[in-house]
């Protein structure tokens, strides 16, 4: 999946606009896109970011773990 940065879009407000979650993303997007991060904190308008790693991790629904107090 390519999403396409707005003018001053951050990559964690992207991962937002387009996953509508940034835990983990960002980090997914920024290693799946070398050299995004040289662009600086608020990218470009148009920069075409690769979000298919994230979002196949966004998929994934997030493991919980549960304690029972009356094991």
């Amino acid at each position: 999946m390519i999403a396409t940065a707005q003018d001053g879009e951050t990559v964690d407000a992207l991962c937002w606009r387009v996953l509508g979650k940034t835990a983990e993303m960002t980090e997914q997007a920024l290693a799946a896109n070398p050299g995004l991060a040289a662009l600086g904190v608020q990218l470009p308008g148009g920069t075409r970011v690769d979000l298919t790693a994230a979002a196949a991790a966004a998929e994934k629904p997030a493991q919980r773990h549960t304690i029972s107090l009356w094991d």
